[in-house]
C-alpha cells in the first residue's frame, strides 16, 4: 500500500475553448492551456486547504502540448500558480499519451514514498482545439507506433477499429449486436454528463439537445448525423477533442493532513506496458496488460472486485469501455456489452457504477489532464463532494481509475480508499 494519500482535488470545466472564423479561418483562443493550468492548480490548493510554499514539487501530466498549444517545457509554467511560493522548486513535464495525468500522479507518489517530497502538487493539462480535425488527428496518431501505424494512415479510431473487430469475431458478434452494446456505452455515459456540470457533453449539450440517452436514441440517428468514423466505430463511439486540466494534491502518511477526514488513501496502483505496434501482440480483444495491472493494483489495496464501488474507466472508444470493464472483472469477457444492455453499472446498480463523470465520452478528453481528472473526481467521490452523478445507495468507500495511454498501450489501475 502506498503511503501516500490524496488531500484536496480541482477539476475546470471541460470544453471546446476556442472561437473559429470559417471565413478567415482565424482562431481566438477564449481559455489558453497557461489559464487552464492556473486555475486548475490554484483550486487543489484551495481545496487541500494547504499553502503553496507547503509544496515540494510540482508533476505536470501533458500529452503533445508543443504540437497542440506551441508549448513545450510546459512544467516550467507551474511556479505561476503562486510564484513568491513555488520559485525554486522542481517542476516536472510527464507524458505517457492519455495517461500522461495518472503517470504524473505515480511519479510524484514515488518522490513521496522516497522520502524527498511531503506534499505534491499534480497537474494535467492540454488544449486541443487550437488545431483542426486533421491538426488533432496527427497529433494523436504521434502516440502510435509511427513506422507502422501513423505512418500508414492509422488513425486511433482505426487503431481501436481493430479492437472491435477482433472483439466481434472472438466472440461471434454480427454487426447489429456489437452496434448495440457500443451505443448502450454511449447513452448511459451521456445520461451521466448531464448531470456533471463541469463536462463537455453536458446539461443543453449535444448528446442533451438531440436527446441521445437510450441506445434506441442513438442507433436510430440519421447516418450523416452518426457517420461511420472507423468501421465499425462511429461518432457517437467517440470521446471527444477536449480543453481542459484537473489536480490534485498528494501527501505523505506523516502529514497531518493525512490523518483528516479529506485524506483519501491511494490503496494500491499499477503502471503496466503492452508493447507499442499492435502487429505484435497476441490477441486485439482483450487488455492483456490491463488485466495484469488490475491483478496488481488490487492485490496491493488488498481488494476484491466485490469492494470496488465505483469506477471511472477510459473510454476513448466504447470499444475501450467494454474492455476495461472485462480487465476489472466486473463482467465476464466477452459478456460486458450485455451487461449494458441490460442496465448494468448505472448510479443505481447494487455493485459498482462505472462513468458516474459521463466518461471521456460525455465528460471530455483533453488527453493530458484524463487521468488526474479520473482521480479528483473518484475523490470528490469518496469525500462526500461528488460533481455530478451520485450512487443510489449512498456515499462509496472504494473507487478505482483506470487510465490508458495510446492503443492501450500504458495502462494505469488506481485503487482509491475512504479510511
Amino acid at each position: 500500500m502506498a503511503k501516500v494519500s490524496i488531500v484536496g482535488a480541482y477539476n475546470t470545466q471541460f470544453g471546446n475553448f476556442v472561437k473559429k472564423n470559417k471565413e478567415t479561418g482565424e482562431v481566438t483562443d477564449l481559455r489558453s492551456i497557461y489559464d487552464l493550468m492556473l486555475e486548475a492548480g490554484r483550486g487543489a490548493i484551495a481545496d487541500a486547504g494547504i499553502d503553496a510554499s507547503d509544496i515540494d514539487g510540482v508533476w505536470v501530466g501533458s500529452c503533445a502540448p508543443g504540437i497542440f498549444a506551441n508549448q513545450e517545457h510546459i512544467a516550467a509554467y507551474a511556479p505561476e500558480i503562486a510564484p513568491d511560493a513555488l520559485r525554486f522548486k522542481p517542476m516536472n513535464r510527464v507524458e505517457d499519451a492519455c495517461s500522461s495525468g495518472s503517470v504524473a500522479i505515480y511519479n510524484a507518489i514515488y518522490a513521496l514514498e522516497s522520502g524527498r517530497a511531503r506534499i505534491a502538487l499534480v497537474l494535467g493539462v492540454e488544449k486541443m482545439n487550437l488545431l483542426d480535425t486533421k491538426g488533432v488527428t496527427h497529433a494523436l496518431a504521434t502516440c502510435s507506433y509511427w513506422p507502422e501505424e501513423g505512418a500508414a494512415g492509422y488513425t486511433f479510431p482505426g487503431l481501436f477499429a481493430e479492437y472491435a473487430k477482433g472483439y466481434a469475431a472472438r466472440y461471434g458478434f454480427d454487426r447489429a449486436t456489437l452496434a448495440k452494446m457500443l451505443a448502450s456505452v454511449s447513452a448511459m455515459n451521456y445520461r451521466n454528463g448531464i448531470d456533471n456540470p463541469l463536462a463537455h457533453f453536458g446539461k443543453g449539450g449535444v448528446a442533451d439537445r438531440l436527446g441521445l440517452l437510450t441506445a434506441d436514441a442513438i442507433l436510430a440517428l440519421p447516418e450523416e448525423k452518426n457517420p461511420m468514423i472507423a468501421e465499425p466505430l462511429r461518432l457517437h463511439d467517440c470521446s471527444l477533442v477536449t480543453d481542459g486540466a484537473a489536480a490534485v494534491i498528494l501527501v505523505r502518511d506523516d502529514v497531518p493532513l493525512a490523518k483528516t477526514e479529506k485524506a483519501v488513501r491511494v490503496a494500491g496502483f499499477a503502471h503496466l506496458n503492452e508493447r507499442l505496434p499492435i502487429s505484435v501482440r497476441p490477441n486485439m480483444y482483450e487488455l492483456m496488460a490491463g488485466k495484469a495491472a488490475v491483478r496488481q493494483a488490487f492485490t496491493e489495496a488488498g481488494i476484491t472486485i466485490g469492494d470496488v464501488d465505483l469506477a471511472e474507466v477510459h473510454d476513448c472508444f466504447t470499444i475501450n469501455q467494454l474492455l476495461c470493464t472485462e480487465a476489472l472483472g466486473f463482467s465476464e469477457d466477452g459478456r460486458s456489452g450485455f451487461d449494458y444492455m441490460d442496465g448494468r453499472f448505472t448510479r443505481d446498480d447494487p455493485r459498482c457504477a462505472v462513468n458516474l463523470s459521463g466518461g471521456l465520452k460525455a465528460k471530455g478528453h483533453p488527453v493530458g489532464a484524463t487521468g488526474v481528472s479520473m482521480h479528483a473526481l473518484v475523490y470528490k467521490q469518496l469525500t462526500g463532494q461528488p460533481i455530478g452523478a451520485t450512487l443510489a445507495r449512498g456515499r462509496p468507500e472504494v473507487g478505482v481509475t483506470f487510465n490508458v495511454g495510446g492503443s492501450s498501450v500504458t495502462n494505469c489501475v488506481t485503487v482509491l480508499r475512504r479510511e
